[in-house]
């Protein structure tokens, strides 16, 4: 899926673009055509005072977040939705993740899920409308009377769309798994949360306990799988990437590549409060919340630790004693920022962690 194949599709389920956007491809003819539409609508948008605050709602963030399941995106996604809804004054809390992740069926499963299968024949199966279509035949889970920047309701946009290959988009009654492709980890090491591809975690990771591995940085963490350091089973922990250590939140998408190419895929779960590439396979998870520099639990894990992963069960627990959690807590220092002048500075100073969508206040 990759984080912008994953954006795209889901600004038709939020109505901010036309239908088709999110897998014609750049090459095709097809690809004008939608550009042609998009200059025309925009200019009708302009006429009727719509703006985006107009069609974004709590149920249109709801609606890009089921179709977002159904394909197991990016997790770069949950950063990006949170963000817009923030910015759309909704409050929105990452444990309504978890509960339409639960009764949302995994209906496209696309690379790097499925190695053979990529955004090219989604768009020749349908497109996005029609796993939009497919989604909105489970009762309550889709809101089609949201408008969008087409002119019509999204449920006047799929109406009549058919399923040209049901290998690559299934029907709700045949789907990958009942249950969508990503969740939403909480536990005394993310009180605010940690999400997961889950569509791209092996099954023998999905529950999976191992003594921490830790590393401050992703420079040094990379080092430390290439020289061998990083054994099956552990718990690989890189801190302070998150939105203010980072600062940015970085992507982790060179030591995921090292733990693939070390062969360890299988073999390891890798946590930290940065992020990922949206082509990211194997236990990752990301966007640990507090994050280390706002002093999050992640900041005071020590070498060994057992830390306990379980991906069914929505859980990642630090297997530390509380009133020991307290000690070390006690004990932090302040975060010393890696910039100390400018833009970036700033930036670390006003951005949340990624809770919130690292936005900044």
């Amino acid at each position: 899926m990759f984080t912008a194949n994953s954006m795209n599709c889901l600004m038709e389920a939020l109505g901010l673009a036309l239908p088709g956007n999110g897998t014609i491809l750049a090459v095709d003819p097809a690809r004008l055509d939608l550009v042609d539409k998009t200059g025309k609508a925009i200019m009708d948008l302009v006429k009727n005072n719509l703006k985006p605050r107009d069609i974004v709602n709590q149920k249109t963030i709801l609606n890009a977040f089921a179709l977002d399941m159904a394909m197991g995106g990016s997790t770069n996604t949950v950063l990006h939705t949170l963000a817009a809804a923030i910015e759309a004054g909704l409050n929105f809390n990452l444990e309504e993740l978890n509960s339409l992740s639960r009764k949302t069926p995994y209906l496209c499963k696309v690379s790097p899920a499925t190695p053979d299968v990529h955004m090219e024949d989604v768009f020749d199966a349908g497109g996005i409308s029609v796993i939009l279509k497919e989604l909105s035949k489970k009762e309550g889970l889709l809101d089609l009377n949201r408008p969008t920047v087409s002119g019509k309701t999204l449920g006047e946009n799929i109406a009549n769309v058919r399923n040209n290959n049901s290998k690559v988009i299934r029907s709700v009654d045949n789907p990958f798994s009942e249950e969508g492709g990503l969740a939403v980890l909480f536990g005394n090491l993310a009180p605010d949360g940690a999400v997961v591809k889950t569509a791209a975690v092996e099954e023998n990771m999905q529950i999976h306990d191992g003594p921490a591995r830790i590393y401050e940085s992703q420079e040094s963490a990379v080092q430390g799988i290439l020289n061998g350091e990083v054994q099956p089973g552990d718990v690989v922990v890189i801190r302070f990437e998150g939105p203010k250590g980072g600062p940015g939140m970085p992507e982790m998408l060179a030591p995921t590549s090292n733990i693939m190419g070390m062969g360890l895929g299988s073999k390891v779960a890798l946590i930290t409060d940065g992020r990922f590439s949206g082509g990211t396979r194997g236990a990752c998870i990301g966007h640990i919340s507090p994050e280390a520099a706002a002093g999050g639990p992640i900041a005071i894990v020590q070498a060994g630790d057992i830390i306990k992963i379980n991906i069914p069960e929505r859980s990642i627990i630090l297997d530390v004693p509380k009133d020991e959690m307290d000690r070390r807590e006690s004990l932090l220092k302040p975060f010393k920022p890696k910039i100390k002048h400018g833009y970036l500075h700033r930036y670390a100073r006003m951005v949340t962690s990624a809770d919130t969508g690292a936005v900044l206040r």
